[in-house]
């Protein structure tokens, strides 16, 4: 049963502002979005946070969803409904949705997932709170279809806490598990266009802090469905996307002048071209880079007198 406006807000200190901003990115998902929003408002907390979800011009009555649960819970939800599509004019809605949060942290989820833990919030928000050299915390995912369920997202050395350097390597992490503190006003022009944006925003993270794996809390749900903006597309799609936002990461650096975070992702960029690469071609690439390398290291080793 659904509680009302007031008794989410019952155990909240009166008149305090939000502490909290859940930030919700929505296109087109009429079938998933009511269970989203549902999820929000079972979060049970002693601190007030407030719900702001970007449609993105729907046009299947995704809109009329959001406005009606906005009518319900006024003080809490707060949407941004958009009448030309934003994302097909090249334009994204961050970091103008997180730019309009009040909150002093930020937790994420698209319009098609969904929260299972009502205690989510509480134990990334206390943790937070506690550990100031911590700057995101998160947790696992479960990816489901309409089968049924796919398994845990990211396994094994992703189910760990992350280092600052971790985080400035933009190593992977569940998007819809996140709550992090609100630092990231602005991208640098190198990342505005980049097609996998939360990979940047893990990178920018780094810069104020360490990530927190909380395993304790219940996995949240993943939907895979053909509407989905990025699972469900094809692989070589995938990995052009991801090649693309890593190459803008190595020219972030660059232009920073951090020789490791830019060889870094120069390094998964050369990688990932390869992986690209069709397999008859993949030999000729390969020797064309180890030729490169053989005359880099000659040309390093050589002295300067001989080379003269």
């Amino acid at each position: 049963m659904k509680r009302t406006e007031q008794q989410i807000m019952q155990a909240w200190p009166q008149g305090q502002e939000p502490l909290l901003s859940i930030t919700c990115p929505a296109y087109n998902q009429v079938d998933y979005i009511e269970q989203t929003l549902d999820s929000f408002l079972a979060q049970r907390t002693t601190f007030a946070f407030e719900i702001l979800i970007n449609d993105d011009a729907s046009s299947d009555g995704t809109t009329q969803i959001i406005e009606r649960y906005a009518e319900q819970y006024p003080n809490l939800i707060k949407p941004v409904i958009h009448q030309h599509n934003q994302y097909q004019l090249g334009r994204w809605c961050f970091p103008a949705l997180f730019n309009r949060a009040r909150g002093k942290y930020i937790a994420y989820c698209e319009g098609d997932d969904y929260w299972i833990d009502p205690l989510k919030l509480q134990k990334q928000v206390n943790f937070l709170e506690a550990n100031a050299d911590y700057v995101l915390t998160y947790h696992d995912a479960m990816a489901f279809d309409s089968e049924g369920e796919r398994g845990i997202q990211l396994t094994g050395q992703y189910q760990a806490d992350a280092s600052a350097m971790d985080l400035l390597k933009a190593r992977p992490i569940s998007t819809l598990t996140t709550c992090f503190r609100n630092v990231l006003h602005e991208l640098p022009r190198e990342l505005a266009q980049a097609p996998v944006l939360d990979l940047c925003w893990w990178s920018m993270l780094g810069a104020h802090g360490k990530g927190k794996y909380l395993a304790d809390i219940a996995p949240a749900r993943y939907r895979l469905h053909p509407g989905g903006i990025f699972s469900q597309r094809p692989g070589q799609n995938k990995l052009q996307m991801t090649l693309h936002t890593y190459a803008c990461l190595a020219n972030y650096y660059f232009r920073q002048g951090d020789r490791v975070l830019y060889e870094h992702f120069l390094v998964q960029v050369s990688g990932m071209c390869v992986a690209a690469i069709r397999p008859v071609q993949k030999f000729r690439a390969l020797l064309h880079v180890s030729g490169n390398v053989s005359r880099n290291l000659i040309r390093r080793l050589t002295p300067a007198a001989a080379r003269g």
